[in-house]
This record gives structure tokens, sequence and C-alpha cells, in this order.
């Protein structure tokens, strides 16, 4: 799938790969792909279940199993310096990346491993990231402030976990510290604002994080604030400002900012705590990547991450190389088809395809992936427009094997509009469950607004 622009991360993990074994460690809501001891890759695999456990619990949130492809795929890189050639940035504060897409979340994070508690490190910027995909996932549709958004991923995003199971929630935002201290603090009218003074910054780096951390832990924890967060969010749906709703919930401005240095100030704060009882964790499974698995993961990631075509075509060679070697592998013929449509060779991506289902028909990677390559054919015109039927069909046996997997419900809604035709009820329908199943994907939610315009239903389309 194209995306992003994406490094030379093949050398990357091709370094790792030759000296460590590839495990991929799988829960209800994530599955991780990392080269450390199993011991640590499935204590990580644990702490992000329980994670979500527990903010499902403190949401009250029914503790439901997603479908496989809906769950977060982790890939762990040796370092931060690595992480940062994957996004392809030169921005020194990166220390992990996360992709919220139907069908495909993605999460690239620096290897697990003990850190200075004031230091950002990947981990917690795997929760803070998880907290927005949660909260999106969670929360009433509605647009929220900046600052409320950032500062309820930022009170999660210091998560805790204690040695009997239990987990707590909104431990001190430490590595904010040297910005709280240090840092140009935003002004606190433009802080509230709704993009909390975004479209002006003056500085590269300021201290928005650590203040948005601070207030929504006050209001969120202090006793004399209690009750006003929630005050804060009824104004903001009764169609307040983000100011007036501010104003409105938290009282004076200039106090509130005052409030806050102080509750900063405080030698000890509150924390929630979610207790072991309450968490319904099932097993982790841990296994060992085949040899042609972990040769292809280099593949897999830039895929899955997302390149473009320039990119995709320097990639090929290595995929086919590592296919021809595991020819009767699926998930690397699978992963094999992925390339080959990345790169815009339809017909190879079909055979690759075909070859993974014939080894295993409930690839529902390989169906996905034949799917986008006769699509893109007959766009291209190699195929008539009578085609898309058989189209439709592929990704009807896709959804077939994997009902609540959003791609296929998304695709086959396209097929329509990319023939010109008006989508039918069903296609509508299977579009707006596939936004229920992936609430994070902001593209799907746009395409699901466009629908309900064009059907002239504009509140639901406003929501």
């Amino acid at each position: 799938m194209r995306y992003v622009k994406l490094g030379c991360f093949s050398l990357i993990l091709l370094a790792a790969t030759a000296n460590a074994e590839w495990l991929e460690a799988s829960g209800d809501h994530f599955v991780i792909y990392s080269d450390q001891d199993e011991v640590v890759v499935k204590r990580f695999a644990e702490r992000l279940e329980r994670f979500h456990g527990a903010m499902t619990y403190l949401f009250a949130k029914p503790q439901t199993k997603p479908g496989p492809s809906n769950r977060v795929t982790v890939f762990v890189v040796s370092s931060k310096s690595k992480v940062r050639k994957v996004t392809g940035t030169k921005n020194r504060f990166v220390a992990g990346m996360y992709i919220p897409r139907a069908g495909s979340s993605v999460a690239v994070i620096p290897r697990v491993r003990g850190a200075s508690k004031y230091e950002l490190s990947g981990t917690t910027i795997l929760y803070h990231e998880y907290a927005h995909h949660f909260m999106i996932a969670s929360l009433t549709a509605r647009a929220y402030p900046r600052w409320f958004t950032e500062g309820f991923a930022e009170f999660f995003a210091g998560v805790k976990f204690k040695e009997d199971g239990s987990v707590l929630l909104g431990a001190p935002a430490t590595y904010r510290n040297a910005e709280l201290v240090y840092a140009p603090e935003v002004p606190m009218r433009k802080f509230l604002d709704f993009d909390g003074g975004a479209e002006e910054k003056k500085f590269t780096y300021d201290a928005f994080y650590g203040q948005s951390w601070v207030l929504f832990h006050y209001v969120q924890m202090a006793p004399e604030r209690k009750g006003q967060l929630s005050e804060y969010q009824r104004k903001l749906a009764s169609g307040e400002s983000a100011l007036q709703a501010a104003a409105s919930a938290f009282g004076d401005l200039e106090r509130l900012e005052d409030d806050m240095d102080a509750y900063m100030r405080r030698r000890k704060l509150s924390a929630m705590v979610v207790d072991a009882t309450a968490l319904a964790i099932t097993p982790i499974l841990v296994r060992k990547l085949r040899p042609g698995e972990a040769a292809m993961l280099p593949v897999m990631v830039e895929s899955k991450v997302g390149v473009s075509r320039e990119e995709a075509l320097d990639l090929l060679p290595e995929a086919r190389e590592v296919s021809a070697r595991s020819r009767h592998d699926s998930a690397v013929r699978s992963a094999l088809a992925e390339a080959e449509s990345d790169a815009g060779k339809d017909d190879a991506a079909t055979a690759a395809a075909d070859s993974a289902l014939a080894i295993d028909p409930k690839n529902i990677n390989a169906h996905i992936q034949k799917g986008y390559a006769l699509a893109h054919k007959v766009e291209s015109g190699a195929l008539p427009q009578e085609s898309w039927k058989d189209v439709r069909d592929q990704f009807i046996k896709a959804n077939k094997i994997e009902n609540d997997h959003p791609v296929p419900l998304v695709q086959f809604y396209l097929s329509f509009l990319k023939q010109g035709e008006q989508p039918t009820k069903n296609a509508i329908a299977g579009l707006e469950w596939a936004m229920q199943l992936a609430p994070f994907d902001a593209s799907l939610r746009w395409l699901v607004a466009e629908q309900m315009v064009a059907d002239e239903r504009y509140s639901a389309a406003a929501q």
C-alpha cells in the first residue's frame, strides 16, 4: 500500500536478521515482530494488552476482540535512529511512529529496553499514539481541541505496570519536565483555542505537550476541579467554541493558569489504579518466524508502512529473490503479491496471489492483493469495464474469509465509484460498517461523510 515515504529499511532489518531470530507475539489487539528475547517480547505484548484492557475498563467499554486484521502491528527495530530512517525524518526528537489505518494500523519503535524516566522512549510514544487510537474509537464522535486530544494521550502515555498485574494510569509525565521548565510556553488563550496555536508556531519545540498533560491531569484528578472536565465536554457538544467551553467549565482562565503552575509544583499527584482482576487478558502466543518469513520481513515492513511507486520498484528484486527461495510459503508469496502490486506489476501480483491462495485458500492478504491488481487492470484499460464485477467478486471472497476486515468493504464500495456508478445500498452499508470497525482512519471517515452528503444525510455527515 502506498501512503508515506520510506527510507532504505531493508538493510536495517536484514542486518539484525543475520544475528537473531525474529519472533511474532500475538494478542487480541496487537501483533509484535521483534528479534529480542522471547521473554522480553512476550512481556511487552502482555503490557500492551493490559494497557488496552485498563483503558477499556476505565471508560466502561465492552471487552471486545477485533478481527485479526484490525489489530495494531508493531515492528521493533534496533534504535531510535533506525526509526528516523523509516520515517525519512531528520527530526532528532522522533523516537517512534504510528499510522492508524483501516485494516493495517502499524507502529515502528526502537527495541524495548529500560530508559531514564526523563527520556521519551519509543514505548511511551506507542502508548501515547495508541491512546489517540483508543480515544477516537471509543469516545463520542466529535472534534476535540488540540490540547484535549494531546492531554488525553499524555495522561495515558505514562502508564505503569505493577508486578501484581495491576495498571497505574496518569503517572507523572516526567519526560516532559525539561520542556515545562525551559521551553517557551504557549500563551493560555492561544493554548486553549481549538488548534492550540499550531498554525502560528514561532518555535520549533515548545511546551505545548507538557502544558496539555498538566491541564488534563489537573482537571481530571484534582478534587477541587471535580466534574469540570465532563462539563467542558458537554459545553463543546452544545456548540460552544473551545475558548467559551473552557471559560464556562474552568472559570477564570488567568487563575486556571496560576493553578496549573501550582499543581505542577506539588510533591505528590494522584493516579488511577486498575486492579488485575478487572483485566481479562488472553494468553500471548509467540512463534518463531519461518526462514522465508524472516527473510521477507524487510519487504513486509516497507509495504505495510508505505512506499512510493519508485521505491516499490527498487524493492521488487529483493522480494522476488526471497520468494524464489520460499515458493511453498503462503505468507511469503502474499508479501510478494503486495510488492508486485505496489510496483504496478498487476499480472505478476495476480500470479503471486494465486500461488499464495493455492497453498492457503484463506490467506486474506493474498485475496486483497488480487483484488487490487484486478482493479488496477480495469482502471488502466487492460480489462474491460465489465470486469468490475470480477473485482467486486474478489473482495466478496475476502469478506467471507474475514467478515470484519474493513478493506474489502471499502474496496467493494469504491469499485462502484471507479466504474462511475451509484453505490448500492449494500455497498454503502458496508462502507459505514467499515468506519465502525476502524473509526480512527480519517480518510475513511471523510469517505463516509462524502457519501452521507450525497445521500442528503447532512446531520450525520456533519457529526
